[in-house]
């Protein structure tokens, strides 16, 4: 960790800024810029916001559902999203390596029940089965040591030869 420090403060503090500090100036900057530079100058737009506090109520109750359906149209309805954690899950090798193990697991889970209930109906294991249960447990051992992130790297735990 001591190590990572440098890197580890570098992105929380682009974290702070850009959600919050960011975020927090340029909403100010907005309202500040578009109050006193455009409906001061307008006596129409002047007539219904008389004050900057007025405006700015105004558009925070207008604006915020609006912000929040967007939000929630960008999420749950459209396939920006969708597209964007795509990208993530390419470009993060640990998100790469939850999903190959997770897609080890599985295999390995069916082969287990597999076996589990062949043994339970007192059925016994034919020599094929044994080196290949033998073949999966060198697999998953060469797995853990080496960790690999490439998916033709993992263990061949859906063979049966």
């Amino acid at each position: 960790m001591k190590k990572n420090l440098p890197f580890r403060t570098w992105f929380y503090f682009r974290l702070g800024w850009s959600t919050y500090f960011a975020f927090l100036f340029a909403a100010i900057n907005t309202l500040t810029v578009t109050y006193y530079l455009a409906i001061e100058k307008y006596p129409v737009l002047f007539e219904i916001f008389p004050t900057f506090g007025q405006y700015v109520l105004y558009l925070g109750i207008t604006a915020t559902p609006i912000l929040i359906f967007i939000g929630y149209v960008h999420y749950k309805k459209s396939p920006a999203y969708k597209s964007e954690a795509d990208v993530v899950m390419e470009s993060n090798p640990h998100a790469k390596r939850m999903l190959l193990n997770s897609e080890t697991m599985l295999g390995l889970t069916l082969e287990l029940l597999n076996l589990i209930t062949k043994i339970s109906n007192n059925e016994k294991l034919s020599d094929v089965e044994k080196k290949s249960i033998l073949k999966l447990q060198e697999d998953l051992t060469e797995h853990m040591t080496k960790r690999s992130m490439h998916p033709s790297k993992l263990p061949t735990i859906f063979d049966n030869n």
